[in-house]
């Protein structure tokens, strides 16, 4: 894993960045999921190993709130247009003129904003594990606020998931994610994004026994240029680690 290189953005967050592979190469830039980071979601799931191999330059971001990036606890801070411009200017300062987008989770929700942001720079992404409806709607941001507050354990098991998943990473702070998680259960972002739909080709893949895949097959059935892929066997916290997901995600982006 290399070291990150720091970039500043919006408001001065400092995001962290890694690339791999040719400089000179076709970038694919990877955006992880929710209380995770580039090296969890990507790296140890041999993503990164595979696009690198494949000829690509991976441009990885942790997202603000995660990983080795700046953690503001204000939830506006986390809008979703917010943090695709935080994309659109990693870019700009890396003079990537054209990247493909793979994202999951969180980061396909925001790929869905920058595909439609940034139509005439991405020609195409893979968006895993996205839904349509509610974002993190099955977190119970209560129990995770008592926590923080006063300790009280949190009972609810999805929210245990979540709470376990931001704890595997050391450099995660509880407070960020569950700002950004305030941020999305707000009224005025019940969507990924405004219609319409991207343009581009959108693959979208989810696994069989996630709660959402309905929702994101209905999601890419809005894309006029969608795709949908169902990831066997696999729930939405191991998805990225699936070799027939990567098979279809890599296939899809060197379209």
């Amino acid at each position: 894993m290399p070291h990150p290189q720091i970039i500043e953005v919006g408001e001065g967050v400092g995001l962290a960045t890694y690339t791999w592979g040719d400089p000179d190469a076709p970038v694919v830039v990877i955006v992880h999921g929710f209380a995770s980071n580039t090296r969890d979601n990507w790296v140890l799931t041999g993503w990164v190993r595979m696009l690198e191999h494949a000829g690509l330059r991976v441009l990885g971001i942790d997202l603000r709130g995660h990983g080795e990036s700046e953690k503001p606890h204000d939830p506006e801070g986390y809008n979703v247009r917010t943090l695709a411009a935080d994309v659109e200017q990693v870019l700009d300062t890396y003079l990537v003129d054209e990247a493909v987008y793979l994202g999951y989770s969180l980061g396909a929700r925001v790929g869905w904003q920058v595909l439609r942001d940034l139509q005439d720079r991405i020609p195409r992404g893979v968006l895993g594990g996205v839904p349509d409806g509610i974002p993190l709607e099955r977190l119970d941001l209560d129990q995770v606020q008592r926590l923080i507050d006063d300790g009280t354990p949190v009972t609810d098991p999805v929210t245990l998931d979540y709470i376990e998943l931001t704890e595997r990473a050391p450099a995660n702070h509880l407070p960020a994610p569950l700002a950004l998680a305030q941020r999305m259960r707000a009224p005025r972002t019940l969507h990924p994004a405004p219609p319409p739909p991207p343009s581009q080709p959108v693959l979208s893949a989810t696994g069989s026994p996630d709660a959402v895949i309905e929702e994101s097959r209905r999601l890419v059935d809005a894309c006029r240029q969608g795709t949908f892929f169902e990831i066997p066997g696999r729930h939405h916290f191991n998805a990225p680690g699936s070799k027939a997901f990567r098979e279809a995600g890599l296939a899809f982006l060197q379209g």
